[in-house]
């Protein structure tokens, strides 16, 4: 793959993850793009395309470990604890945001190849980009401003993971669906992305394993360095939009985020049309 394909993924997704707008979508665009001006290499198939793209992923799981890792060490302190029957934040907190990704783990593993055929179709991602991010910025109007991530709950956990179940169509964005959840349960802006950013660790550590799984029994060195250098660009890139985002909410609502949703969900729409 080439140096300057490889670059464009990396910064795509390692901007977008984070941000209220899918990433996934934008690597589809990416995809489309390329293909459309010729520009995919003949030995890059779907499955290489595929373990790419989580290549970059997991660069951007590394950000938010780096990030929020005080939060890792309290879980797994507190999970530790529970062997000598002492139950602590840290320990509700990583039972939480557990029982938070199985219903997107139990759906994914379900319905494995319909999310695969849908990934490229970018009807699709227009559609899902313009009306989540609709349900975005409604969220962010009638959501109230007084719960934070200590007021977490088994309940308001399960909804926001059910909520991340929708990110398996393309276009919805994961972080994108889970703040829209979040906020609509009364958490604080900064408060939703934080939870959102958590819930991305065990999401993203699960498709990185199966697609290094992937990448293992295709023996393709070539692959496997392009995958680490776009995994490594992205981690760097991630790092710096984490802390861009989180300072602009908290001063600002997401509304930006939105109407961007919706002109590039129109823009994709005429491009297709």
């Amino acid at each position: 793959m080439p140096i300057l394909h490889i670059l464009i993924l990396a910064l795509v997704q390692g901007i977008t993850e984070f941000l209220p707008i899918s990433s996934s979508g934008h690597l589809a665009v990416t995809w489309e793009v390329f293909d459309r001006f010729g520009q995919v290499p003949p030995d890059v198939n779907g499955s290489a395309q595929l373990i790419l793209s989580i290549a970059v992923h997991v660069g951007t799981l590394a950000a938010v470990c780096l990030y929020y890792w005080r939060d890792l060490m309290r879980m797994v302190v507190g999970t530790a604890k529970l062997a000598v029957g002492q139950v602590d934040p840290g320990a509700r907190l990583a039972f939480y945001i557990v029982l938070g990704t199985i219903p997107v783990v139990v759906v994914g593993f379900l319905f494995k190849d319909e999310i695969e055929s849908a990934w490229h179709n970018v009807t699709v991602v227009a559609s899902t980009t313009i009306g989540f991010g609709v349900v975005l910025w409604i969220a962010d109007r009638l959501g109230m401003t007084v719960r934070r991530i200590e007021h977490l709950s088994a309940g308001s956990i399960l909804i926001i993971g059910l909520a991340q179940v929708l990110a398996l169509i393309p276009g919805t964005s994961r972080s994108g669906i889970t703040m829209t959840a979040a906020r609509f349960l009364g958490f604080e802006r900064p408060e939703a992305a934080h939870i959102s950013l958590l819930l991305a660790i065990p999401a993203i550590l699960g498709a990185g394993t199966l697609a290094g799984l992937d990448l293992y029994r295709l023996g393709d060195l070539r692959l496997g360095m392009d995958a680490l250098l776009a995994a490594a660009i992205s981690f760097v890139v991630a790092l710096v939009a984490i802390a861009l985002m989180l300072r602009w909410l908290g001063h600002a609502g997401f509304l930006p985020f939105a109407i961007y949703r919706v002109l590039l969900g129109v823009a994709l729409l005429v491009w297709v049309a």
